[in-house]
């Protein structure tokens, strides 16, 4: 019993005394492991053939402007596209749901979904994926 106050009390101590270095050293060695393993893939709420008719181009201000049609049976959801991720002259999109705040559903419930890419205009190429499935590959149209 007497060997485990004394090691409690000196594991005590040594927390008090770390100071501020310690506790930013941890938060940096966590922010480090936490960019050192690999991005989780976004779960896919859609089959195949329940997204179709991918474009990419360049909009007005020089952006990349992405449309494409995806499928929800249930008309209480609706389909988006989500916060795209440029990395030098490539950009990744994934199409996901939300609920339908619209009041209506789309048209036989494929929904027109389009998202511009900010900060986009150095990019060539777009991939639309969803989980780990490649839906489309995009060379991006830009206006000569």
């Amino acid at each position: 019993m007497r060997k485990f106050v004394v090691a409690a009390a000196s594991g005590f101590l040594v927390s008090c005394g770390s100071g501020e270095g310690a506790v930013e050293n941890q938060a940096e060695a966590s922010a480090n492991a936490a960019a050192s393993q690999p991005k989780r893939p976004a779960f896919c709420f859609f089959k195949d053939e329940e997204t179709k008719g991918w474009t990419a181009s360049a909009g007005a201000d020089g952006d990349v402007v992405v449309k494409g049609k995806a499928y929800r049976s249930d008309p209480r959801y609706m389909a988006q596209l989500g916060e795209p991720a440029v990395t030098g002259t490539t950009a990744e999109i994934t199409p996901t749901i939300v609920l339908n705040n619209t009041g209506f559903a789309a048209p036989e419930n494929w929904w027109d979904v389009s998202a511009t890419i900010p900060n986009s205009s150095a990019v060539t190429s777009v991939s639309v994926r969803c989980g780990k499935k490649v839906l489309a590959e995009l060379p991006v149209k830009r206006k000569a």
